[in-house]
């Protein structure tokens, strides 16, 4: 007998739980947004793409990213809250989807002197765990390896309660650390021009000090001046030994100046207190340009610049101190690290290894633990952090990247996209503000915004595939498969810029003959050298513009109008037409509205929960008092003109009554720089990252200088803005001026008169010139990476 069976042939009814497989976005307002709404598939790769400032950063970061890690705090009581950084929610009606966000941005690593690529990883806590349980001879805990422990010991008597009788005993302590004593950790010690101190013909009330902030008139020159430790107006060549010391070194001592307590202390230790705690990339340019003029720094005698002391390079594991180990290069430490038979720490070493090991695999196995953070370019910055997140076993996270491809040669990206490929296939969402074509040819959804920038921004102009975006019509689908052609004919070189015997970092004793009035590239993959060959032998030449990647930095106080001078001007010609003083002209100083001191508007803090701000009710969001809007110059007032974009102040201050030549000047070479929308006083915070780059470039263009150096001006540029920056650099170039760029760029480096590029591979496999010549050459060549994929991409 049989018996028949029946299955169901209709799958069966989706499970409610599996229907979420959207973040939905809709009616998003942040900064430049439109009210738009989106929809986007969980489990995928989604780049994002549009001109730089068209509202990318303010979709994907300040809403989407922000909203995840708003609600994720709200899980946490409101004890833990009042500890963490305290978000507002984004203003957007609907989001609904949303998973735990983990955001990798371009944001550089802390810019504090101790933070080291070892520190600022779980790296070098491993090492010392390790040589802690392991080196030979035994000297202490973990600690007694760390560079930032300084080695105390101190001892006396307590008081402490026993059986209701006080009793008196006597403790001591003891902390060994790893510090070095002689740098204090730093690896390099300071000596100070004492002629850039002060001019010792003056006496203090002559203005014999030069050091920025320390004027007769301040608070510092006040304490000076009536401390008594010596004559204010008696010139310093005159003053006594004791005199001398007391200016320079006395100790931090109680004074009473102009009838208030006040500590005193020597001109030496104040300026290691207030200047040298920072990371010399952290200081304002002009404070920066006293540290370099007044202090030397020379690598520690004692510590030989490994930052440890003598008893923590004692301890030793087959032969090798926890110095030795991080000046290592990664990728040599990693095979050290395995060959190690330790089975004491045989979990340790496993996990040490495997962070090692995702240093190599996401390209920076080049890099030392004991590289100073401070020095990562963005890019080198943005994949440290990723290390953490490579080996997780979270799955349906949503990764946020902010240009992972940034700093990356072409050879590089490859390995990029394979890595974030990986992610999205464990499960996980991924989404990236991306605008490399090579990146964005991954991606399984593509959300295009624009159609411009600014105010012509905030819009989506095109969702779907990357097939559909090509035939797509807008401006990034129009320049996707841009392909720029090597130039049929180079300028020719009207000198040249010699390098002898470069040997920074990896430079291997490097000599060339950098070609000058034309547009040089210098290129090769990560970690080759090209930062070290022209930050290390050219940036600090006399007449060299040097335009570095570092961030702009900038409140919400600070805008285009401040930070690039033009405020000046326009206050000056606002008091001399209206016969007052420039200072009414600033929102941030004497003119300010009382109420909200001029910030447009007031704070209201509201503990742990989001800060709100309201527009001020007096000034109605204009920053300034109402009697300072009643002075006109050209028919307007300084509100009406800060709030005019590039392109309008341009007009305004270029002809008719309003025509001021200084402020004309600055407003043409934003324009220059494609920022014509962008208003002048809009808060710097406000600007994406391609916009303060570019706002940087401006700035630097009207110094004087016959050779400009710029570090990656492509980053954060949309492939439409590129070709405004070759016409932006042709003409610096036909004016005269040599132009060196460090760049990775295809486009820059096709455009290019003269190629240099460095190899073959990265760290000690680089440091090499592996070809000079025009980019046809190389094309022509190939026998370099950068020639290889330079000739994949003009079709050669």
């Amino acid at each position: 007998m049989s018996t028949a069976t029946t299955t169901d042939q209709q799958s069966p009814e989706l499970h409610a739980a599996d229907r979420h497989d959207l973040i939905r976005v809709h009616g998003a307002r942040e900064n430049n947004l439109k009210d738009i709404s989106v929809e986007l598939p969980k489990r995928r790769l989604t780049v994002f793409t549009g001109v730089s400032g068209s509202g990318k950063s303010s979709l994907v970061f300040s809403t989407i990213a922000a909203e995840s890690q708003r609600m994720i705090n709200e899980t946490y009581s409101a004890f833990v809250q009042g500890f963490m950084p305290t978000l507002a929610r984004p203003d957007v009606d609907v989001l609904d989807g949303l998973t735990t966000a983990i955001i990798v941005d371009q944001e550089r690593m802390g810019a504090n002197p101790r933070s080291t690529v070892g520190t600022a990883t779980d790296a070098n806590a491993m090492l010392r765990i390790l040589f802690s349980r392991v080196g030979k001879p035994y000297i202490g805990s973990p600690q007694a390896f760390s560079f930032n422990v300084a080695s105390v010991s101190g001892a006396g008597s307590i008081t402490v309660e026993k059986a209701g009788r006080t009793v008196k005993e006597r403790r001591a302590f003891s902390v060994t650390g790893g510090m070095c004593p002689r740098c204090e950790g730093l690896g390099k010690v300071s000596d100070f021009d004492l002629t850039a101190l002060y001019d010792d013909g003056k006496s203090l009330n002559e203005g014999a000090l030069t050091i920025p902030g320390y004027s007769m008139d301040g608070w510092y020159g006040r304490i000076f001046r009536g401390c008594g430790f010596f004559d204010p107006d008696k010139p310093i060549a005159k003053f006594t030994k004791k005199q001398l010391n007391d200016l320079l070194y006395k100790e931090p001592t109680k004074v009473k100046v102009e009838g208030v307590n006040v500590t005193y202390e020597g001109l030496i230790p104040k300026i290691q207190k207030s200047f040298l705690s920072k990371d010399r990339e952290a200081m304002q340019p002009h404070i920066r340009a006293f540290v370099d003029r007044a202090i030397t720094f020379q690598t520690c005698p004692d510590c030989e610049g490994t930052r440890l002391s003598e008893e923590a390079r004692s301890s030793k594991i087959d032969g090798v101190s926890i110095a030795d180990v991080c000046a290592m290069q990664i990728s040599d430490l990693a095979e050290w690290v395995r060959g190690l038979d330790a089975p004491s720490a045989a979990p340790l070493l496993k996990s040490l290894g495997e962070t090692l090991d995702s240093f190599v695999e996401i390209g920076l196995g080049y890099l030392s633990l004991d590289r100073p953070a401070g020095t990562l370019s963005g890019g080198e910055a943005q994949r440290t952090k990723l290390i953490r997140h490579l080996g997780s076993s979270l799955t349906d996270v949503t990764y946020v990247f902010d240009e992972p491809t940034i700093g990356l040669h072409p050879h590089d990206i490859a390995r990029m996209n394979d890595l974030l490929l990986q992610l999205r296939d464990k499960g996980n969402t991924v989404l990236v503000v991306e605008h490399k074509p090579e990146a964005i040819a991954i991606a399984d959804h593509v959300v295009d915004l624009g159609p411009r920038a600014g105010t012509e921004g905030g819009e989506v102009v095109f969702e779907g595939t990357v097939d559909e975006l090509r035939s797509s019509g807008t401006l990034t689908g129009k320049h996707l498969d841009d392909r720029a052609s090597v130039k049929p004919s180079v300028r020719k070189s009207s000198g040249a810029l010699e390098v002898r015997g470069a040997g920074t970092h990896n430079l291997r004793d490097v000599d060339v003959d950098i070609p000058l009035g034309v547009l040089v590239v210098v290129t090769g993959v990560a970690g080759s050298g090209k930062s070290s060959l022209i930050g290390g032998s050219v940036a600090k030449r006399d007449g060299v513009v040097s335009i570095d990647q570092g961030a702009i930095k900038g409140s919400r106080r600070s805008n285009p109008a401040t930070y690039t001078g033009l405020l000046d001007p326009i206050r000056k010609a606002f008091a001399k037409v209206n016969g007052v003083k420039p200072g009414l002209f600033s929102a941030n100083s004497e003119g300010a509205c009382p109420n909200c001191n001029g910030a447009g508007v007031v704070y209201s803090d509201l503990a742990m929960m989001a800060g709100v701000s309201t527009p001020c009710e007096v000034c109605e969001g204009k920053r300034f008092q109402a009697e300072v809007l009643d002075y006109k110059f050209g028919g307007k007032d300084i509100s009406e003109v800060l709030t005019m974009s590039v392109a309008q102040a341009e007009e305004f201050f270029g002809s008719g009554d309003a025509k001021l030549p200084a402020a004309h000047n600055i407003l043409a070479r934003l324009a220059d720089v494609g920022l014509g929308y962008v208003k002048i006083g809009q808060p710097l915070t406000t600007l994406s990252g391609g916009e303060r780059q570019r706002l940087k470039l401006a700035t630097h263009m009207g110094e004087k200088g016959d050779v400009y150096v710029l570090d990656e001006p492509t980053t954060g540029l949309h492939l439409a803005d590129v070709e405004n920056l070759l016409g932006l650099l042709d003409r610096l170039v036909d004016s005269g001026k040599s132009v060196i760029v460090i760049e990775h760029h295809q486009a820059v480096m096709a455009h290019a008169d003269w190629i240099i590029d460095l190899g073959p591979g990265a760290g000690h496999d680089g440091g090499r010139i592996v070809f000079e010549g025009t980019p046809a050459d190389l094309v022509a060549d190939r026998s370099t990476l950068t020639g290889k994929h330079l000739a994949e991409y003009v079709g050669a």
